[in-house]
């Protein structure tokens, strides 16, 4: 029977150890590394997390918890050299230089001095960088084993950091340099349907127009501690008024997109949607979530999950468009989409299926344009090049897909709250297909989701406008 072999940890115990014998940790300082640290120890001094901070401070760039390195002196005497079984007595460190990311560290500690009496080794410490230059030394005091250890080394369970404000300001980013559109929120009667768009105000997204009952807005604003200075407020009775003055606001000009504030989606789309002052297209109107997923490669478009209940085949030719129009104006020359369904192979027992392969052949025939087309391609299938191998799926598209077309509403509602409640995705949704595009929130979105959802707005505003001047 063939045996595996199996790591162990055991030290060396303090008859083996002779003065001048030495151990080496060889590390490289990551980004999480720095993170990792801060969360376990509290220290969220600017210097290690502040880029910003740190740009303006005396290293010019973001540098590593000193102790960090150190941590990596007490990794070698308690794993390794003398190993299991050593005491801390006592440590003297000088710091020499910043750790910066990407510094690679050479850790030494060399045996100085023996005490036969108590079992106690001094060793001297040493930490040069990847420039042979010297970052830490000093001397440890501890006290060595008498007995040999040998166990199995135990696996860690892997740390996956998720740095959402980095990701909700990589988002706010796309929008640098560009002056704020404005936007009529509708209805903006509580304290998230009004924070969010003061907070993209603050952020240089957008100007708010807040349609709705003054009073309302002003008891919401003082009670939250809302500055409403210099924002206007355009009074009217209540949340059905709210609706129709803020498409009159689109559709006369005043403003560039519309945000939904604390009134139901219906009563705002049946404004929006009105054949009588409304402000429809020929192109069917639909919600595009953009999720940025910290265990994904890059940001997935996820539609319709918010206006299309059961979508028809000439719907879903729209709703693909009007995702690939999206994903043209984030910077994606040629979107990969994916046709969601339960299996990957066209089946008259599930009309997605169908649906599916008539939507890539109409890509073939340029019905429509813009895009990488494939499917039925069942969620895995679409994310995973590991799933589609196995698969036998042979796909440009699968395992790297750009946007999800899901079969109905409820398949894609579903998809797109667990990566955001599971997953810890950062959400942004718009609404596109009418004159303007609209943020169409939950009413448990908070204000920063709303931001970021301005964010997608003002974009598409600039593009608009940068296309009309073309």
């Amino acid at each position: 029977m063939m045996q595996v072999a199996t790591q162990f940890i055991q030290n060396r115990v303090f008859d083996e150890i002779q003065v001048g014998d030495r151990a080496e940790l060889v590390r490289t300082l990551r980004p999480d590394d720095i993170h990792l640290f801060a969360i376990m120890s509290g220290d969220v001094n600017p210097t290690h997390v502040d880029t910003e901070y740190a740009r303006s401070s005396q290293f010019r760039e973001v540098v590593g918890h000193s102790m960090w390195g150190s941590t990596l002196i007490s990794t070698i005497l308690g794993t390794e050299f003398p190993g299991p079984g050593t005491v801390y007595v006592s440590q003297g460190l000088n710091f020499w230089r910043p750790i910066t990311i990407g510094d690679t560290l050479t850790i030494t500690v060399t045996c100085r001095e023996k005490f036969e009496h108590n079992h106690h080794i001094v060793f001297d410490c040493l930490a040069l960088n990847q420039d042979g230059l010297k970052v830490i030394d000093g001397v440890a005091e501890v006290q060595a084993p008498t007995e040999k250890v040998k166990r199995p080394r135990i696996s860690l369970p892997e740390v996956t950091i998720s740095d959402r404000e980095l990701r909700y300001g990589h988002l706010l980013s796309i929008t640098a340099g560009r002056a704020p559109i404005p936007i009529a929120v509708a209805h903006p009667c509580d304290a998230e349907s009004l924070r969010g768009p003061l907070q993209a105000a603050a952020a240089g997204l957008v100007l708010p127009v807040l349609v709705g009952p003054e009073a309302k807005i002003r008891a919401v604003a003082e009670q939250e501690g809302l500055d409403l200075k210099g924002f206007r407020i355009v009074n009217v009775p209540h949340s059905h008024a709210a609706a129709e003055t803020a498409v009159a606001l689109a559709r006369d000009g005043v403003v560039e997109a519309l945000m939904k504030g604390s009134l139901h989606t219906d009563e705002l789309m049946s404004a929006v949607l009105s054949k009588v002052g409304g402000l429809r297209t020929a192109r069917r109107v639909s919600h595009v979530f953009i999720a940025d997923v910290p265990t994904y490669p890059h940001p997935l478009l996820i539609t319709d999950a918010a206006i299309n209940i059961e979508p028809t085949l000439e719907d879903k030719a729209d709703i693909v468009q009007n995702a690939i129009d999206l994903a043209h104006v984030l910077g994606l020359v040629e979107p990969k989409v994916a046709i969601l369904s339960a299996v990957e192979t066209v089946t008259s027992k599930l009309r997605s299926t169908i649906d599916a392969a008539a939507l890539c052949k109409m890509a073939d025939r340029g019905q429509i344009r813009g895009g990488l087309l494939d499917g039925p391609l069942a969620f895995d299938n679409a994310i995973s090049l590991v799933a589609a191998k196995t698969k036998g799926i042979n796909s440009l598209v699968a395992g790297n897909a750009d946007i999800l077309v899901v079969p109905d509403l409820e398949s894609g509602n579903m998809v797109a709250k667990q990566l955001e409640y599971l997953a810890d995705a950062l959400m942004a949704g718009v609404v596109l297909g009418a004159r303007v595009p609209i943020v169409l929130t939950s009413r448990a979105d908070t204000a920063e989701t709303r931001t970021a959802s301005c964010a997608i707005v003002q974009l598409m505003a600039h593009k608009k406008r940068e296309a009309r001047l073309a």
